[in-house]
């Protein structure tokens, strides 16, 4: 009885530390550059749409997503100015690993899925032409797959995500080289 025990409270313990391992991730809601002042009318627009800019100063600032305007409308994923218009996610090598500014963009589009329950959304893994043909499709899956737990975080519901792996099938760019290779690294957001 006194070996039973001391597995239960083993295990117990060892499950407590994997659970506050897993805590270091991506927070929800962090700070996101936001500012709640500007936009149309002092921050909000809509129902439970919010309406601001990423500015100056804050945590993006220098990054290709300031200046951005962030809107949570039903037609704000067709505005060229909204952080929503950014629609690819670009990753290293061999890798499904996202940046700081992707992690950023893909939160947008989570939260943007959450407000707007009707929308539906299709993501698209794509990698360069080297590597097998089944590491590669097994390599898109993950790039997609890293997305679609980030929206999931932010409120999206499973059922408004589907994921299409492509692997090397459908490049972006015909080339051989570098350049097209980096291109070619990608997942496509793609609403239907």
């Amino acid at each position: 009885m006194k070996i039973i025990t001391m597995k239960s409270s083993m295990f117990a313990l060892v499950m407590a530390l994997l659970i506050s391992g897993c805590t270091t991730g991506v927070q929800p809601d962090s700070e996101t550059g936001v500012d709640a002042g500007a936009g149309a009318e002092g921050g909000e627009s809509g129902v439970g749409a919010t309406v601001g800019t990423i500015g100056e100063g804050g945590a993006f600032a220098g990054s290709a997503l300031e200046g951005m305007t962030i809107s949570y409308e039903k037609n704000a994923i067709n505005d060229p100015g909204n952080v929503l218009s950014i629609k690819t996610i670009y990753f290293a090598f061999d890798s499904s690993e996202l940046s700081e500014d992707d992690v950023e963009v893909i939160k947008h589009h989570g939260k943007y899925l959450a407000l707007n329950s009707d929308a539906t959304l299709r993501l698209e893994g794509h990698t360069d032409e080297r590597g097998t043909r089944e590491y590669n499709i097994a390599l898109a899956d993950r790039r997609a797959q890293s997305i679609k737990k980030l929206l999931l975080f932010q409120g999206a519901s499973s059922s408004q995500i589907t994921i299409i792996s492509y692997g090397e099938e459908k490049p972006a760019a015909l080339g051989h080289d570098e350049a097209a290779w980096k291109l070619n690294r990608r997942a496509e957001l793609v609403y239907e």
